[in-house]
């Protein structure tokens, strides 16, 4: 409405002016539609490396898992273990890729700027403040936890019995 009312004010003060109303900056739209859409296919990547990484581990411990549950551990206990090892892994894993996050993103947006030849306002580069640093920080550790729920549960379900036979 805004625009329509500048656009008639314009006109009534010079009739010999033109007026053409745009709609929305389009290039931004596709800079942030990709950045979305690239944010969410390498976090979707990521849980499931973080699973594989679990699922994988787990594997390796069944022995190790049947041992402590021959001596009384219970479910619950091998499914702690199992999430807290994964989301030891979660807190250095994040505490690099934030970083190297930052670096990939100060190397690739003026890139995608160059290619499209248009200048980026400050506002769409100096994106990292310390608040969403540590969101993104502890994301990295909750995909960790995440990714490695389905295959503790899991574990936690073997018998003794399951996984000598197995051995």
């Amino acid at each position: 409405m805004r625009q329509e009312a500048y656009a008639r004010a314009v006109r009534a003060a010079d009739r010999g002016l033109s007026v053409q109303l745009s709609g929305a900056n389009t290039v931004t739209g596709t800079i942030v539609g990709s950045a979305t859409a690239l944010t969410l296919m390498l976090a979707l990547v990521a849980s499931l490396g973080v699973f594989n990484t679990a699922v994988l581990n787990t594997h390796d411990r069944r022995r190790d898992l049947g041992m402590l549950k021959s001596i009384g551990m219970t479910p619950r206990q091998v499914t702690v273990m199992t999430v807290t090892s994964m989301a030891v892994l979660g807190v250095p894993g994040s505490l690099l890729g934030v970083p190297l996050g930052i670096a990939a993103h100060r190397m690739v947006v003026p890139r995608m700027a160059a290619g499209l030849d248009i200048t980026l306002p400050g506002s769409m580069t100096a994106v990292w403040h310390p608040p969403l640093l540590a969101v993104l920080a502890l994301a990295g550790v909750v995909i960790a936890v995440v990714g490695a729920l389905v295959p503790a549960r899991r574990a936690a379900r073997l018998t003794v019995a399951e996984v000598l036979r197995n051995e």
